[in-house]
């Protein structure tokens, strides 16, 4: 037994009092419901790398079957458990120092169908420029993503990741620790799976630390999308801006909960955090809950919001008496929520990659 399962089966069952699992408990999320199992029967699905264009990524290391651990603390529970179902098994992918390229690399994972998990590593080197747009898609009954990194000096990372699964539960956990005047715009993009519970945490330990978080959310039918995002500023002269939007539609429910921190120390710190939801019918819920601890006095500014709402009529009346059925009118007015988040989160080039990545499931999300 790995240390990773001896730590996992060692805990008890998170409560629902738990910040972290306040709307989707573990049980829900586990992939066999029973928490007190660690499944055998857990596949890695197939990764691939390429560039925008469909070509070889040139200059990158991918090491496979590594053992890595987390680079900072998060949740015990879900960071123990996606550890010990992908112990040995994790894929590094290193960007060397001075690295450049004007095409942003693809990075495809497809699940079997089955229980899947894998554990992807990114390492930036110093001065290093690179985008990263990880896109999951295909069929999956359960799927866990355990992804970790680290940012080196003056780098900068533009990593975006993409939810376009069919159905089934997508149970993601994000480290990444950023370097000392590092630059990162991190997006999340989600159009899939029928459960969604994401732990997403950022560690701003070094001065000059630069990050920017983003999502687009889309959720329809049934669909329960639970993001929990984490920013700690730990170091001096850090910035952090947090921008989240999510259209709610048909009998779906979203949660967006957001801990921003900061430490004792970090002095200088500019931070803010704002959820958007846009409901689209009657049954559909949306939760948002920013909250901030500044342990600082001397900061640049910290603030935290939230706002929930339907589409604007006064919009929709404007859009209609310019031609738009009422439809018609809507729609725009969805897609222009979600692309003020969107096209934040690249170039013309990725922002034009993630709107066609993402059309589609715009069709029947007002129903």
């Amino acid at each position: 037994m790995s240390a990773s399962e001896e730590a996992y089966l060692s805990l008890e069952e998170p409560p629902r009092s738990d910040h972290l699992w306040r709307y989707t408990p573990w049980k829900r999320v586990h992939p066999t419901g029973d928490p007190s199992e660690i499944p055998d029967e857990i596949s890695t699905p197939q990764i691939g790398l390429s560039t925008i264009n469909g070509e070889e990524a040139s200059g990158i290391s991918i090491e496979m079957g590594n053992a890595i651990s987390i680079p900072f603390e998060g949740s015990p529970v879900s960071n123990s458990f996606l550890s010990a179902v992908t112990d040995g098994k994790a894929i590094r992918i290193s960007i060397p120092d001075n690295w450049r390229s004007e095409n942003p690399l693809i990075l495809d994972v497809e699940p079997t169908g089955g229980l899947d998990a894998v554990h992807i590593h990114v390492e930036t080197g110093k001065f290093s420029e690179a985008t990263i747009l990880t896109r999951v898609q295909g069929s999956s009954k359960w799927l866990g993503i355990l992804r970790t990194g680290q940012t080196g000096v003056g780098s900068f990372l533009q990593d975006v990741f993409v939810n376009k699964t069919h159905d089934g539960n997508l149970m993601r956990v994000d480290a990444l620790r950023l370097g000392r005047d590092s630059s990162v715009t991190a997006g999340t993009v989600s159009a899939g799976s029928t459960w969604t519970k994401a732990d997403i945490r950022y560690l701003l330990d070094s001065p000059g630390s630069n990050l920017n978080v983003l999502g687009s959310l889309l959720s329809a039918d049934q669909m329960h999308l639970d993001h929990h995002i984490e920013i700690s500023h730990i170091a001096p002269n850090t910035y952090s801006r947090l921008g989240w939007h999510t259209a709610c539609g048909g009998n779906s429910t979203s949660v967006g909960t957001g801990m921003l921190r900061i430490e004792k120390g970090a002095r200088q710190a500019d931070a803010g955090q704002l959820f958007h939801n846009l409901l689209l019918s009657e049954k559909a819920k949306a939760n948002s809950i920013p909250e901030l601890e500044v342990e600082e006095n001397d900061v640049v500014g910290c603030g935290h919001g939230t706002a929930n709402g339907p589409v604007d009529e006064d919009q929709r009346f404007y859009l209609m008496a310019r031609g738009l059925s009422e439809q018609e009118a809507e729609d725009a007015l969805v897609a222009a929520f979600l692309n003020s988040t969107l096209s934040q989160m690249g170039n013309e080039d990725v922002h034009a990659w993630l709107i066609d990545a993402v059309e589609d499931a715009l069709v029947g999300l007002n129903t």
